[in-house]
């Protein structure tokens, strides 16, 4: 049960092109933005389609293996655990960044499918 307390899972397309790092240890990173799109029927009976972008970081092989395979308007799936990056911003107010640690993921697109 532990492995389902913190779990995200998203199926989405990449909003642009990952951006991979290293960081001053020599740690590999990856962020990517995550596009997921939801659709509805509003009470006119209008279908009605919003988009939540979610940003995601993948670390160390992972975020090697990821930059190599990723690419803007790819459909990936993802999961992983949900965290959020805190910071003060100019008039002292504590504010929360949510983002995604990546564990696990696959890719949709034919031309790029995962071994």
């Amino acid at each position: 049960m532990n492995q389902i307390k913190n779990c995200v899972t998203l199926i989405g397309h990449l909003g642009q092109d990952p951006r991979f790092i290293t960081t001053q240890s020599g740690r590999s990173m990856l962020n990517l933005s995550l596009a997921t799109n939801d659709t509805y029927r509003n009470q006119q009976g209008e279908r009605v389609t919003t988009t939540e972008w979610h940003r995601c970081i993948a670390w160390g092989k992972l975020a090697e293996w990821m930059n190599n395979v990723c690419k803007k308007g790819g459909q990936i799936a993802i999961r992983g655990k949900l965290t959020y990056n805190s910071y003060e911003d100019k008039e002292g107010i504590r504010r929360n960044i949510p983002a995604i640690i990546i564990s696990e993921f696959t890719l949709f697109n034919k031309e790029n499918r995962t071994p």
